[in-house]
């Protein structure tokens, strides 16, 4: 009786332990605790959040109804079997039964059972079959995911044309631990999802680059978001006001930084806000065939870091982790093709951003990187100079991807053009390097590849602008004897996937055949489908075959 009478009082002490440590952790939440997020969860929400649309009040009721169903079970079979151990114990004179089976009650726990199944089954079909009901949309939003944003483009009723970027607008000093969070912390963006209220809404989601999961509790709408296919959902919000969620499929280092957001407006303001946004963008909209002061460049590119690049590089420049910093980099203080060429096409953790950019961004950012902080390069790129690089004429310095090399042509491009009398221009640069005679001819069409094919909507024909593309593949094949082209073809996500797969090898087959007529061999070219044949959110960009050194 001693022994376990100091075994129990360590139990005791254990127990007492926990329980303080339990108050210790409850008290230090209450002192940490903020204030409910305006659409978004709540302090201590225990249940679902409150539901603003038909779908979201379905699952609410299916949820309670399942819990409740759940709870009669749990009280019924563990009542029973508690009663019966407690009340039919050896120390009550009971005496176990010996029976072998029993029919009726085999019978009674299989039909129970069934008929529980068939009463959560049906109501839960109701409820699955209502939410994949995405006829009848009066508006329809594409949504695609990237690392770490969405893409929203309304695609159909009002609004149609409508397109942004939405991307957190968290401070960085609260990201980083330098400021006190707020009660939307991860939870605000710099542009909302935007729908009018009791109008039905289809969401088509598709991802850039891994799989994604657009979320919306309040909705009751969660919607995968993949690579290459295309899935759809719908809502129909009964309430005005903003409502928050989040993606809910690990994406990567920032997956918790891409939040959804979406504002309900009424019937009037939504019309001004698709009228105040059409403005908007007509004002703003980017000419690819302008060309930019440096200031412009500068002040366009400051808004495409900000949104796109400052989570990685930082706002400083200074970078973190394994994101090295640009402030004195190599990339921004070296030849402006290694610069145009990783940004274009990506390296290692850096994405690709030639198909979520436009020209005039692309020239802006690389123009703002060479021009700020410690970088006084004096370097302009031209949206007319990127549109070049796409094709495969990458501006005076050469490719960075393109190995050592390329790497020297770049160097004896760039200080070719430095010799000019305006270095300050990106476009006399290009001028230069070619008179400068510094870059070797077998370091040229090193530079040259990738190059990229684009193609017209559904058609497979070679287009006119392939020339440059195809001289430069042939130039390169010339160069190097050995060396063998890889041909992938890509389509955008429209039509079936068949004639999707279809068409992306009858446009390969196109470039071979104009390769052919350049004067490389068949041999030397190999046809190769990717892994995907969706190119990406960027149409044109998504209607290419891509010509490159086989590995």
């Amino acid at each position: 009786m001693e022994i376990l009478g100091k075994e129990a009082m360590k139990t005791i002490k254990r127990a007492l332990s926990g329980v303080l440590a339990l108050s210790g952790l409850l008290f230090a939440g209450a002192a940490l605790a903020v204030n409910d997020s305006p659409g978004g969860p709540g302090v201590n929400e225990l249940n679902f959040q409150t539901p603003v649309t038909k779908i979201a009040e379905e699952l609410y009721s299916l949820h309670t109804f399942m819990l409740i169903i759940c709870t009669v079970i749990f009280l019924g079979v563990f009542g029973v079997m508690f009663y019966s151990v407690l009340m039919h114990r050896k120390s009550k004179g009971h005496k176990a039964s010996n029976f072998h089976e029993s029919t009726t009650v085999e019978i009674i726990w299989t039909i129970v059972p069934f008929v529980i199944v068939v009463l959560m089954a049906l109501p839960a079909t109701k409820a699955v079959v209502a939410m994949k009901d995405t006829t009848n949309a009066d508006l329809t939003v594409k949504v695609t995911g990237y690392q770490w944003k969405w893409g929203y483009d309304y695609v159909k009723g009002q609004g149609e044309g409508i397109n942004f970027l939405s991307t957190l607008s968290t401070p960085r000093s609260e990201v980083n631990g330098q400021a006190p969070i707020t009660d939307l912390y991860l939870q605000e963006v710099d542009n909302p999802l935007v729908v009018p209220v009791d109008k039905k809404i289809r969401i088509i989601t598709t991802a850039n680059d891994v799989v994604h999961s657009w979320y919306v509790p309040a909705f009751g709408v969660k919607q995968d978001a993949i690579p290459g296919f295309v899935r759809d959902t719908w809502f129909k919000a009964e309430k005005t006001g903003t409502f928050r969620g989040f993606c809910t499929e690990l994406c990567g280092k920032e997956h918790a930084y891409m939040p959804v957001v979406v504002v309900v407006l009424s019937a009037e303001d939504y019309t001004a806000w698709v009228d105040g946004q059409k403005k908007k963008m007509a004002a703003s909209a980017d000419d690819p065939n302008k060309t930019y002061t440096m200031d412009e460049l500068k002040a366009r590119g400051a808004q495409v870091y900000t949104s796109n690049c400052a989570v990685c590089h930082q706002p400083t420049g200074k970078g973190a982790g394994q994101f090295p910093a640009l402030d004195g980099s190599k990339i921004a203080n070296g030849p402006i093709a290694g610069h145009v060429s990783i940004v274009l096409k990506g390296k290692g953790a850096m994405p690709n951003w030639g198909a979520t950019l436009n020209d005039v961004e692309i020239a802006s950012v690389i123009t703002y990187e060479r021009n700020t902080w410690g970088n006084h390069t004096g370097d302009i790129l031209q949206p007319m100079q990127v549109a070049d690089a796409r094709n495969g004429k990458m501006p005076a310095g050469g490719d960075h991807l393109a190995g050592a090399g390329a790497a020297a042509g770049s160097d004896a491009a760039a200080s070719g053009a430095a010799g000019a009398s305006d270095a300050a221009s990106a476009a006399p640069a290009a001028s230069a390097a070619p008179a400068s005679g510094a870059a070797s001819d077998a370091s040229a069409p090193a530079a040259s590849l990738p190059a990229s094919v684009y193609f017209e909507t559904g058609k497979d024909a070679l287009p006119a602008d392939a020339a440059s593309a195809i001289q430069a593949a042939a130039d390169y094949a010339k160069a190097h004897p050995d060396a063998k082209l890889t041909l992938s073809g890509f389509t955008d996500a429209t039509g079936s996937a068949a004639k999707n797969a279809e068409l992306a090898k009858t446009r390969a087959q196109a470039v071979r055949d104009a390769l052919k007529a350049a004067g490389v061999a068949e041999d030397r070219i190999i046809l190769k489908k990717p892994e995907t044949i969706t190119g990406g959110a960027d149409a044109r960009e998504a209607r290419r075959v891509e010509i490159s050194p086989a590995a």
